[in-house]
């Protein structure tokens, strides 16, 4: 009987968590569940991330997504290869005010070679959606050994 070696979503999470991602750190991103095909976190919005009058900063929305993006790409890719953000677009709905969580589900559009499309929801505590963006990562090969 055929054994799977991908990584199980607990393995995944795990080494997504190891990693060292100074920005995502200072954001506060708290990761929640990593699969090939689903990121889920939630960003605790304090004033720092915040703009008046009292609403979570559209850059803070886009920055947490583009973190959760990467990360659904970083699961996927080859062995040795990387990527970047090659195109983002945002679509706010509703505030998110501070002292609430922002949560984020990132799920595929399309996973290829070259590139990979990213879709993700943000939503409230309270489950209004605030913002959905779609985000585009360029796949970059490894280098040759």
């Amino acid at each position: 009987m055929p054994t799977d070696s991908r990584p199980s979503p607990a393995d995944l999470l795990a080494q997504v968590r190891k990693m060292d991602t100074p920005f995502s750190r200072y954001l506060g991103i708290e990761l929640l569940e990593v699969t090939p095909d689903l990121v889920r976190a939630e960003l605790p919005v304090r004033d720092e991330l915040s703009t008046a009058p009292h609403a979570m900063h559209g850059g803070a929305i886009m920055a947490f997504a583009d973190n959760l993006g990467a990360i659904a790409t970083v699961v996927n890719l080859p062995p040795g290869a990387g990527t970047t953000t090659i195109e983002s677009k945002t679509n706010f709905i509703a505030a998110v005010p501070p002292g609430q969580k922002a949560i984020g589900e990132t799920t595929p559009l399309h996973k290829g070679r070259t590139t990979m499309v990213w879709q993700t929801r943000i939503s409230r505590e309270d489950g209004r959606l605030a913002a959905i963006v779609t985000q585009t990562q360029m796949v970059l090969p490894g280098k040759a050994a």
